[in-house]
């Protein structure tokens, strides 16, 4: 439901109340307050998650963007170890032996 859709329903329910004895339209205007206030709690927490949302999606673009920069940097040193190293030798390999660190 939309602010305005919520305000509308809201009014119309206030007017009709007016036919209402006393002890019934008090205790309506009062749940008629607290669900206004329920409302916009309601809405400003909505747009609190929304917030979090988008920082959390931009921190995870930027981890994705640093582990794709980290990939290819890795990728680029590996090759300049193998072009210091010459031809290569299976033992030496850092997938192939596991205490090479």
């Amino acid at each position: 439901m939309n602010q305005s859709n919520y305000e509308d329903k809201l009014t119309e329910l206030l007017n009709t109340a007016g036919d209402i004895p006393v002890p019934q339209r008090e205790k309506i205007m009062f749940l008629a307050r607290r669900s206004t206030e329920g409302y916009k709690m309601l809405q400003d927490k909505i747009s609190t998650l929304q917030n979090s949302l988008d920082y959390l999606r931009v921190g995870v673009k930027y981890l994705i963007f640093d582990l794709e920069a980290t990939r290819r940097e890795n990728t680029e040193l590996r090759k300049q170890v193998e072009q210091l190293r010459g031809p290569s030798n299976p033992n030496t390999e850092p997938d192939n032996n596991p205490n090479f660190e």
